[in-house]
């Protein structure tokens, strides 16, 4: 039988993963496979402590976690996250998803993920179609979807990201914008880096 890794995490340092920890010592998983991050955003690329527990998780161990959204923040990343562990052999177990505790490695957990992913699928499929709508409506009013000046707010380069994340190419995300690619790709690392900034002033 593998080993059972806990992973914990608060988003700032004035919050405490107390409970947190207690559930997963609760649920079996022992003091020393246990990793917490303090002070870390779920929408950050790296979190040292959850590099560390991916990296101790081998095939046939199970990674423990109390709600899903500890892993981070976008349904389809969590979902991408969840098909990475099982092509490991590595179950992700969560102990209070829609009110239970729901195990990859057994079958009625295998489908929930599945209609999790269904359900993720559908959101992709609708913040898409608004961007296409938005891009439509501008060219129909004849905006500027291009140039030097930004012509899209943080939410929409935020969209266009998760887009890209979730699989979508880069390169037809960033022409249902109007944009070239390596332009689409400046524009979120300006938002990477005006977010990091902002993190740094508070």
């Amino acid at each position: 039988m593998g080993k059972v890794i806990g992973y914990a995490r608060v988003s700032t340092r004035a919050q405490d993963a107390d409970r947190q920890i207690k559930d997963l010592l609760g649920a079996g998983v022992r003091r020393d496979d246990l990793h917490v991050d303090h002070g870390v955003s779920g929408a950050r690329a790296t979190r040292p402590a959850f590099d560390r527990a991916l990296d101790a998780l081998q095939e046939g161990d199970t990674l423990v976690i109390t709600t899903l959204d500890r892993l981070g923040r976008s349904t389809v990343n969590l979902l991408g996250l969840a098909e990475q562990l099982r092509s490991r052999g590595v179950n992700l177990r969560v102990l209070n998803l829609g009110g239970g505790n729901v195990d990859t490695g057994t079958l009625m957990g295998s489908m929930v993920f599945t209609v999790m992913a269904a359900l993720a699928q559908m959101e992709l499929d609708i913040k898409r179609e608004r961007v296409t709508d938005s891009v439509a409506k501008r060219r129909a009013a004849g905006g500027d979807l291009g140039g030097r000046r930004p012509a899209f707010s943080h939410s929409q380069i935020e969209n266009a990201r998760r887009l890209i994340d979730a699989g979508q190419p880069a390169t037809h995300v960033a022409r249902d914008l109007g944009m070239s690619r390596a332009t689409l790709y400046r524009r979120i690392a300006d938002l990477d880096a005006k977010q990091w900034l902002g993190t740094q002033q508070k």
